[in-house]
């Protein structure tokens, strides 16, 4: 089953009426026999839905308006089977308000050397049939991804498959609903942005909140609900002595399970798939939201602490795209460091807020005290991830644009137990290296906040970038500082010009 299989890519073929019914049959069952194999492919997953050949302007045009409209559709794959006057496509495109992938590719793999003639080198037109539909694309400015290769080769169902990702992550910006429980932490800068033009760039919209509302509702919720809360807890994580039933601080459990449930209610009712708090704004809340936040994260919710929405939107849009895939997505934060010579490495946490998707093993349910926020001491599960690749990305607002920075890492076990830390954790080493990762980050004015995925490659975080036409810098093994701060000279003209006068 695929796992975002509510979705659905649209693809088209263009050609004309030229050659004769004859070949246009032909070009519609190549459409089918494709889209049947890209829908059947575990790379790709969203459904692959053919579409009638596109011959006319007017079809172009009335195509492109239903994309732009049909709920399931999260974009179109256009493939020129034939020569496709680009002409045709204008009007269509200028409709379309989906992603577009061109895909640069043609049905049979190999030359038939000895029969080829001039009946198949009509109808197999790719070659430059493609080079005529990125002609007007580039004339346009038109966002789309190009992907070349034959379509049954897996690197290109891969990069499909990373794009639809990307999609299912644009689509679910477009509508995504943000509660802020309180304002971002007193006098911190990178937590801060415009909402109004994250909304006009992402779709992202995020309302406020008093930390009373929330209060309300964890008032409200029934013993019986909390009972329920508490049952799982044992069943799921290993709870420490005082956490039992006989324990002394078994009242601490039930509280973390009662603002769980209040604060699940409150998203619900308000259709949030994201939210914030802060521990500076806590109001009638017993503890700061420990194990609610990390459960209500491994659910697919999109968190950032001290008022942060900008990285409770990345989280929840990183765990849409990579519904399905191994590995975990959470809200992060680089706290400290291992500076050993040759192997320095990052260990990220959060006061309490990491989701257990991360992690290695059952995690423990524990409570510890918290030197800040004045409440009760908070209830949260602790855990180390699980080793594997990663990518930490961050968004910030430069005030002029929205930019997104991405470093690869290599999410590595402790090489010693970490027994007095009371949080869960994750200890990485950054790519290509611990000098030229951190000195890029902070060129970038990458924030502190970030969404860790180990579900995740760069590729679909890229193609979300283009699609939402934010600035995107990658810091991965191939990063030279010398470059990359060309780079980031080279986009601040880019994005001033690309702004206009």
């Amino acid at each position: 089953m695929k796992p975002l299989r509510q979705f659905e890519v649209w693809f088209v073929a263009g050609s004309q009426h030229l050659y004769g019914d004859r070949v246009l049959g032909q070009v519609a069952d190549h459409v089918e026999q494709m889209a049947r194999a890209l829908d059947a492919s575990d790379a790709i997953p969203v459904r692959v839905v053919a579409k009638p050949v596109l011959a006319t302007p007017e079809a172009i045009h009335q195509l492109c308006q239903e994309a732009s409209v049909a709920p399931g559709c999260v974009g179109l794959i256009a493939w020129m089977h034939t020569f496709s006057p680009a002409r045709m496509w204008i009007a269509g495109l200028k409709a379309l308000r989906r992603p577009l992938l061109h895909l640069h590719t043609q049905f049979n793999r190999d030359l038939p050397w000895a029969d080829i003639d001039m009946d198949f080198m009509n109808l197999n037109q790719s070659a430059h049939g493609d080079r005529e539909f990125g002609f007007v694309l580039a004339r346009m400015g038109r966002a789309r991804k190009v992907v070349a290769g034959h379509w049954q080769d897996p690197s290109v169902q891969a990069r499909i498959g990373a794009w639809a990702r990307a999609a299912c992550g644009w689509r679910e910006a477009q509508q995504l609903r943000i509660a802020r429980f309180g304002d971002n932490m007193r006098q911190v800068a990178v937590t801060e942005g415009d909402k109004v033009e994250a909304q006009v760039r992402l779709g992202v919209a995020v309302d406020g909140y008093g930390v009373g509302d929330l209060a309300e509702r964890v008032r409200d919720v029934p013993e019986a609900a909390v009972d329920r809360l508490v049952e799982e807890y044992e069943e799921r994580y290993e709870l420490v002595p005082a956490l039992r039933r006989s324990g002394e601080r078994r009242g601490s459990l039930r509280e973390a399970a009662r603002i769980e449930a209040g604060l699940r209610d409150f998203l619900e009712a308000g259709r949030f798939m994201a939210f914030t708090d802060t521990f500076e704004d806590l109001d009638g809340l017993a503890q700061l939201p420990g194990i609610a936040v990390q459960r209500l994260m491994a659910d697919g919710y999109g968190f950032g602490a001290e008022g942060d929405w900008k990285t409770a939107a990345l989280v929840r849009i990183v765990k849409v795209m990579s519904a399905g895939l191994p590995g975990g997505t959470s809200f992060m934060e680089d706290y400290t460091y291992h500076l050993a010579p040759g192997a320095p490495r990052v260990l990220g946490a959060h006061m309490l807020e990491v989701c257990p998707s991360l992690a290695a093993g059952r995690p423990s349910c524990e409570v510890h005290p918290l030197a800040i926020g004045g409440r009760q001491d908070p209830v949260r599960l602790v855990f180390t991830a699980a080793p594997g690749p990663g990518v930490v990305v961050g968004m910030l607002d430069l005030g002029d644009r929205l930019r997104m920075v991405a470093n690869e890492v290599e999410v590595v076990a402790p090489q010693e137990d970490l027994p007095r830390l009371p949080v869960a954790r994750a200890l990485w080493a950054p790519r290509p290296d611990f000098r030229t990762a951190v000195e890029a980050w902070l060129l970038t004015g990458g924030p502190h906040h970030t969404s860790l995925t180990t579900a995740l490659g760069m590729e679909p975080l890229r193609d979300l970038a283009e699609m939402a036409g934010i600035e995107f810098l990658v810091i991965d093994d191939d990063t030279r500082l010398s470059e990359f701060e060309k780079e980031l000279r080279w986009n601040q003209a880019y994005y001033r010009l690309a702004r206009g006068v």
